[in-house]
């Protein structure tokens, strides 16, 4: 059953562009859980290809994975800048922390934004691959951030090191330019 999962996954992971999502949460519902402990580590990420607004979002912040360094210490939005290094990338007003929650019938790890009403479920492909789906609540506007029968499908792939040198930003870099002048940064 394993392998069929691990095949299922690396078929969808290499499509150019999956119509029937639906196929997805099928593979996730059948991965198992995986504790916070094991998934302390860096990691490079990519969508899988569903056409979710939030694929061409991350594109665009050229996002590169995410680091766990510990429950309170996680960086979901690790991305390249203009000169290639790599830095926490913090425009929704934050990082993250990593817990154990109930999602879909398995309690596994799951990140939650600081900012943001919004949580990523982790599960097991193997020891160094993960998949995960980001999950939304609707937003105080009413606004969806991602309508609640429409998941961003992602994998995670645990590497050694970054592929370049993680620098700080100043806080100035890290929100739009509307929202530094609406507070007065």
């Amino acid at each position: 059953m394993e392998n069929k999962l691990i095949e299922a996954f690396e078929q969808y992971r290499n499509q150019k562009f999956i119509k029937d999502d639906s196929k997805l949460l099928e593979l996730f519902d059948h991965l198992d859980p995986v504790s916070c402990d094991e998934i302390y580590s860096r990691w490079a990420g990519e969508c899988f290809q569903t056409g979710h607004w939030a694929v061409k979002t991350l594109t665009d912040m050229k996002w590169y994975g995410k680091w766990f360094q510990t429950k309170m210490n996680c960086a979901p939005l690790i991305c390249f800048n203009e000169e290639g290094d790599l830095f926490s990338n913090q425009i929704l007003g934050g990082e993250g922390i990593l817990w154990t929650a109930e999602f879909r019938g398995k309690v596994s790890a799951t990140l939650s934004y600081d900012s943001q009403p919004m949580f990523n479920h982790f599960r097991r492909v193997d020891e160094n691959t993960l998949m995960g789906i980001m999950q939304e609540k609707r937003l105080l506007t009413g606004l969806e951030i991602v309508p609640a029968t429409h998941y961003l499908y992602f994998c995670l792939r645990r590497v050694a090191e970054f592929p370049a040198k993680l620098v700080p930003h100043s806080q100035a870099d890290l929100w739009p330019a509307p929202r530094r002048a609406h507070y007065g940064v």
